[in-house]
């Protein structure tokens, strides 16, 4: 009966070596590094190396998708570009353009709000109202027509996320608005919005905002609600430091996150999955990177 029970222990003990890949833990809910065997329930996604803009994952990446609120990653990216961090910005009438049920910050008529703190407004909580503001703000700044209607204003923001997306070689997309309500005119891929969300963290005030949980000043408080980066979350993922979330009937639940593990930076996008499925796919595909960067040293 010994010899039957040490030759049991020595199988199991070979048997967790060969399959070192499955048992091996580098921070939660890990799975398998062999991308044959990596699987999502979103319609799409794609991982991405963001140090140097390979692709590790991808699945349907070039499928045209609504992006949903992970639009404002790339309203972002042309505020960054356009605006001045410490601008005083004024909520016009355009916080009257708000549909029902949509995600808002809070924001009222007659407002006046530092660039930076509507940039949270927008990226933390997800609110359409201040990505509005942010959207007509900069584009009577960049047009230099301070008469532009709400709606004028939009337009010709829309203009300058297109033109900065195919400045960025995110060719597959088409944005009308800054804040990714839905229109079928206004479409992503996951390259693509991976694509934006590294150019997004190549700016430092972008990557110490969407990797806040929260914030908190005299007049607003904003809840991130990427649950990646929520320690009390049970989807919270260590080293997990942004980026966005989305969510709309048609297009379903969406999340474009970045997390960084020794030195190792990785953008992951799922799109159209459903409201947990987002956060295992997206963990699925983070566990992977760090998994497959292991395994190589």
């Amino acid at each position: 009966m010994k010899k039957i029970i040490i030759l049991l222990v020595i199988l199991g003990g070979i048997y967790l070596y060969q399959h070192f890949d499955v048992f091996h833990n580098t921070g939660g809910n890990d799975i398998h590094a062999n991308p044959v065997n990596l699987s999502i329930q979103g319609e799409a996604g794609v991982l991405m190396d963001e140090d140097n803009g390979s692709i590790l994952y991808a699945k349907n990446e070039n499928k045209r998708l609504y992006p949903a609120s992970t639009t404002k990653i790339v309203t972002a990216v042309v505020a960054l570009d356009k605006g001045n961090l410490n601008d005083q910005v004024q909520v016009g009438n355009e916080v009257n353009l708000k549909t029902r049920d949509e995600s808002t910050a809070g924001l009222k008529q007659g407002d006046v709000i530092p660039l930076k703190i509507l940039l949270r407004a927008m990226l933390l909580p997800s609110g359409n109202d201040a990505a509005r503001t942010i959207a007509i703000y900069i584009a009577k700044k960049d047009s230099g027509n301070s008469n532009m209607s709400p709606e004028e204003g939009i337009r010709y923001f829309a203009g300058l996320m297109n033109q900065k997306a195919k400045e960025l070689g995110a060719t597959h997309s088409h944005f009308v608005n800054p804040h990714g309500l839905h229109d079928p005119r206004h479409y992503s891929t996951a390259k693509d919005l991976a694509i934006i969300a590294r150019e997004a963290r190549k700016n430092p005030v972008f990557r110490e905002i969407v990797s806040e949980e929260t914030y908190k000043d005299a007049s607003f408080t904003f809840y991130n609600r990427n649950e990646l980066v929520n320690r009390s979350s049970s989807n919270f993922f260590q080293g997990a430091d942004g980026i966005k979330t989305g969510f709309t009937d048609q297009a379903g639940h969406c999340l474009v996150s970045s997390a960084t593990r020794d030195g190792k930076n990785l953008i992951s996008v799922v799109l159209h999955s459903s409201k947990e499925g987002v956060y295992t796919d997206s963990t699925a595909l983070l566990n992977y990177g760090f998994h497959r960067e292991y395994a190589s040293k």
